[in-house]
């Protein structure tokens, strides 16, 4: 098997790069199992025994360079265990939710640390934690996160061109702008005046290739007032100008600006001359087909066993196969093609093969290789002492064991938004309710600028809660034995956890997922 790959071609001009990529394809060739991919096994005990080592025993020395990221360090293991399908006991729980709260900063959002400035992106890492282990009352944790505080943290970060720095003296950041746009879904804090001139930037932030960087040029559609005032003098913001990419394209900023993107849809849609605030008469718009073509072309060989790499003509990386791999769904969301095929004809039903999928090839038509990347992560991702890794020989880390498991979940699941299980949400919306969860005091002007928000905040919550997995669907290599848990494309939580958190803080009670589902014996 091993030696009908071929290795990837090269122009004859040999480069330290070239011998890298060849040395790469070499070692995770000699990681197919001699029985074949089809009887790869997923060691789940193995990576829950180091999940849990790294919890109880605390991380190694080396992770001592994560001082500023501790709210990571817990939220990569607690995602992981609800990937992994494991519980978390009451006494891991409470002692986790006093953990993350003691990284609260006093003026609003979460610290990498107890004692440290606030950063967009450990407040993600924070709020993800508190939506796993946190629940409403008395000592659950929702009720403690100061949201009126967090909203005016985020504004303080707002810059006039639509995008946020990261951190106050920070620096601008897709990143940043996910995280941030993520927390303001989950926790009801999105306003007009948040989101405006967002969706501009990030139009901005797309690289020739499709895929997107970390940011665009600052300042370079600023001007001067004067051409003949002083360097330092006051300059005012033409969105007219172009804004050039900053860097390359990446597969961690493109999963986050594309997320950002579909995040900001009700917003886009409900105000399409949002832009005009600023001066721009059109609505912002990325080249989607530019986007999924770039995703796509990042999976590797078979050579490379289908794994993702996240630049051009870099080596494939198990982090990539959540970055890239969980960001093909949302470009097709984007495209409208997601959920949009046809069943599969009866004739071609039939029993499941020994790799859990459906006899017929064909039934899968998602845009990726989901077998491919699930052979990558199960050969090559696996370290045999427990936990995931980049690529072997590495050694498995915290987070490429969070991101190789959810890159196996999108794998195995296709989770698109449902367009009625989003008109079900709606038709359950309670204004009332809604009206009692908002933490941010932002004013509306008028009464139809207020109509206007809570439509907002409804289409929101019914975009966030539609997304559910394509029935019929599921591949599992290895068979069902390798199963995880699905994770929101939106969100990287499961579902469960997505739909407790948004449901509390919007103040709403919604359809179940499985009313209208047929009883299973």
């Amino acid at each position: 098997m091993v030696s009908q790959l071929d290795p990837t071609p090269t122009d004859g001009y040999g480069t330290s790069t070239s011998s890298l990529q060849r040395e790469t394809e070499d070692i995770i060739t000699r990681h197919i199992p001699t029985q074949g991919t089809a009887h790869a096994e997923l060691q789940k005990k193995l990576h829950f025994e180091f999940l849990l080592r790294n919890l109880r025993q605390g991380f190694p020395e080396r992770y001592t360079s994560q001082d500023a990221s501790q709210p990571w360090l817990i939220y990569w293991t607690l995602h992981g265990f609800s990937i992994l399908g494991v519980g978390l006991d009451d006494q891991t729980k409470k002692r986790t939710i006093e953990t993350l709260l003691a990284m609260q900063h006093p003026d609003g959002g979460f610290a990498g640390g107890p004692g440290q400035a606030a950063h967009l992106l450990p407040t993600y890492a924070a709020v993800c934690s508190l939506a796993v282990v946190g629940r409403p009352g008395d000592g659950g944790g929702w009720d403690a996160i100061d949201r009126k505080k967090m909203y005016d943290f985020f504004m303080s970060l707002k810059q006039r061109d639509g995008s946020f720095l990261v951190s106050h003296h920070g620096e601008v950041d897709v990143r940043g702008i996910y995280c941030l746009l993520s927390v303001a879904t989950l926790l009801n804090l999105l306003t007009p005046d948040l989101l405006a001139g967002v969706p501009e930037f990030l139009a901005t932030c797309q690289t020739y290739e499709g895929g997107f960087c970390n940011a665009s040029f600052p300042g370079w559609a600023f001007e001067a007032d004067d051409p003949e005032a002083p360097s330092d003098s006051p300059r005012t913001y033409d969105p007219s100008a172009p804004r050039p990419p900053l860097g390359e394209a990446h597969g961690g900023y493109t999963f986050c600006a594309t997320a950002s993107w579909v995040l900001l849809q009700p917003y886009i849609k409900l105000y399409p001359s949002a832009a005009g605030d600023s001066g721009s008469s059109s609505t912002p718009a990325i080249n989607t087909r530019a986007l999924l073509r770039w995703c796509v072309q990042m999976q590797g060989l078979p050579i490379e066993l289908g794994g993702f790499k996240g630049r051009t003509n870099k080596l494939v990386d198990g982090c990539y196969s959540w970055w890239v791999g969980g960001c093909v769904v949302l470009a097709e969301t984007l495209l409208g093609v997601a959920g949009t095929h046809e069943s599969v004809p009866e004739e071609h039903h039939e029993e499941n093969d020994e790799d859990g999928q459906k006899a017929w090839d064909d039934a899968d038509d998602s845009l990726f290789n989901r077998k491919a990347l699930q052979e990558y992560i199960l050969c090559a991702g696996q370290h045999p002492a427990g936990g995931l890794r980049d690529k072997p020989p590495k050694p498995a880390d915290a987070y490429h064991t969070l991101y190789c498991t959810a890159g196996l979940s999108a794998a195995q699941h296709r989770v698109i938004p449902s367009e009625a299980r989003a008109k079900a949400v709606i038709s359950a919306w309670n204004a009332s309710q809604a009206h009692a969860k908002d933490g941010t005091a932002y004013a509306p002007s008028s009464d139809a600028e207020r109509e206007r928000l809570d439509e907002l905040r409804k289409r929101i919550f019914a975009h966030a809660m539609s997304w559910s997995e394509e029935e019929g669907t599921a591949v599992y290599v290895g068979g069902a034995a390798n199963r995880v848990n699905a994770t929101h494309p939106l969100f990287n939580l499961t579902v469960t956890h997505s739909d407790g958190i948004l449901s509390y803080f919007y103040g709403q009670t919604p359809p179940s997922r499985y009313a209208n589902k047929p009883a299973t014996k």
